[in-house]
C-alpha cells in the first residue's frame, strides 16, 4: 500500500519509516523549493496548533513551529537569537498580547 505525503519532513523521518519496514521515496529540495515548503510547513503547524486537543499536543505543536521558524531563519542567515531580539524590540515598542486586548473598530475623528 502506498501513502502519498508530498510534504517537507524532519531529517529522521525516512529512517523511522525504514525501521517500520517501509520504503520512503524522497528527494532533496533546492533552496527555492525548500523555502516554499518551509512556508507551507509553518501554515500546517499553525493549523495543528489551533486544533490541539490538550496542553501536551499544544506544547508539541508550538515546538514544531519553533523548529520551522529556526529553519526559515537559517535560510536567510537569521539566527534564533536575532529573531528573539527582534521580538523583544517589537514588544518594547508595541507591547505584547498579555493584556488580551481585542480591537473591534477604530472610529475616525474630524480633523480641523
Amino acid at each position: 500500500m502506498n501513502n502519498k505525503y508530498g510534504k517537507l519532513v524532519r531529517n529522521h523521518i525516512p529512517d523511522i519509516i525504514k525501521n517500520n519496514g517501509e520504503i520512503p521515496i524522497t528527494k532533496i529540495l533546492n533552496d527555492q523549493e525548500y523555502y516554499g515548503e518551509l512556508q507551507l510547513k509553518l501554515l500546517e503547524e499553525a493549523k495543528e496548533t489551533i486544533s490541539a486537543k490538550n496542553d501536551q499536543e499544544l506544547l508539541e505543536e508550538l515546538a514544531d513551529i519553533i523548529e520551522v521558524i529556526i529553519a526559515l531563519g537559517k535560510t536567510k542567515n537569521i539566527t534564533l537569537q536575532e529573531i528573539l531580539k527582534e521580538a523583544d524590540i517589537k514588544r518594547e515598542k508595541r507591547g505584547s498580547f498579555s493584556d488580551k486586548i481585542y480591537l473591534e473598530n477604530v472610529e475616525q475623528t474630524l480633523k480641523r
